[in-house]
């Protein structure tokens, strides 16, 4: 089969920092999916895993977190799932990625693909959704609702690919009233699109930002890039007794400071339950596909912000440094090998 991989970390910008190669095709265990990759998106831990973790030496390393594609073949014990089915996924960290023509994945982790969306559409959403979901109502423990709570949440960094799915989470599904951050003004109008009730510049100070719009602190705060720059800010921000999460990897920052205001804080990872194989894994299928159904009802959209073409080396490098370059609006979504 036909794949990206990488054999050492190099620097995006070098010739072989990823490269196409032919793999053995992977045959499933008893719970797996064999499925045909029809479409990928690119997430930051991409870039984390091809600057930072170095493959076993010698062996081709395989990146790659969101896919949609069709099953092809099932393991012994696959009850969910047949051959034909179209199906959305974001895969395990303990595995190879689906940067891949064909990819193995547990059937506990994968959703039937929004009927609504084609492949391109629907990849650029699994990681992304689940982070989103999982921080706001398993983290925050936001509650749903239709009508407004009278609480805030500020969303740092909400034009990219969790920003842009935790908007539309957070505005349709919850009471509470959603602040983005942006610096641009497409970005600031991406947000706004996606449902923010207001947008402010996360290049200015966090808190005089919030008292230009008319609130004083909030109640809740996603940061999902440069934590750690904006820790002052947000601690200086949010409510006494508050909640904070996050999804980065800030450098060590002095959590202390929130304990005056009784902060709790919250470190969201999706792969934890594929990490652990926690018992309750099968969460995330159930997961996907209550956000499939949102997205066939059209409460919820798809957030490709580019397309950039077939999945080869060549395009996962440019993809791969627009995300470097922190300037992504959405996801970044390749499509067919």
């Amino acid at each position: 089969m036909k794949a990206i991989a990488l054999y050492r970390n190099l620097p995006i910008a070098a010739d072989d920092a990823l490269i196409d190669v032919e793999l053995p095709d992977p045959q499933p265990g008893p719970q797996d999916l064999l499925v045909e990759v029809r479409a990928i998106s690119v997430n930051p831990v991409d870039v984390k895993v091809r600057a930072g973790v170095p493959p076993e030496a010698g062996q081709a390393k395989v990146l790659g977190w969101d896919a949609a594609g069709v099953v092809r073949a099932v393991g012994s014990a696959v009850s969910s799932f047949k051959p034909g089915d179209r199906v959305w996924f974001a895969g395990s960290l303990t595995r190879p990625g689906t940067n891949s023509e064909l990819h193995l994945v547990d059937q506990r982790i994968v959703g039937r693909m929004p009927a609504t969306l084609d492949f391109a559409q629907a990849a650029a959403l699994p990681l992304t959704a689940i982070t989103a979901w999982e921080l706001l109502f398993d983290r925050l423990a936001i509650p749903a609702s239709d009508t407004p709570s009278g609480k805030t949440l500020l969303v740092v960094g909400a034009a990219g690919g969790v920003g842009s799915i935790l908007t539309q989470l957070a505005r349709r599904l919850t009471g509470v009233t959603v602040i983005g951050t942006a610096s641009r003004p497409a970005t600031d109008a991406w947000i706004r699109e996606l449902g923010a009730h207001h947008v402010i510049d996360h290049s200015k100070a966090l808190a005089a930002e919030l008292q230009r719009i008319g609130i004083g602190e909030v109640d809740y705060v996603a940061s999902l890039n440069q934590t750690g720059p904006h820790f002052p800010q947000i601690v200086e921000a949010i409510k006494p007794q508050g909640k904070l999460a996050l999804i980065d990897d800030p450098e060590l920052f002095d959590f202390r400071q929130l304990k005056r205001k009784s902060v709790s804080l919250h470190w969201e990872f999706m792969f934890t339950r594929s990490m652990f194989q926690t018992e309750d894994q099968i969460e995330q299928h159930h997961l996907l596909d209550r956000v499939a159904a949102l997205i066939d009802a059209g409460t919820l959209r798809t957030t490709v912000g580019e397309h950039y073409g077939t999945i080869n080396a060549a395009n996962l490098k440019r993809a791969h440094a627009l995300l470097e370059s922190q300037r992504a609006r959405g996801k970044i979504v390749l499509e067919g090998f």
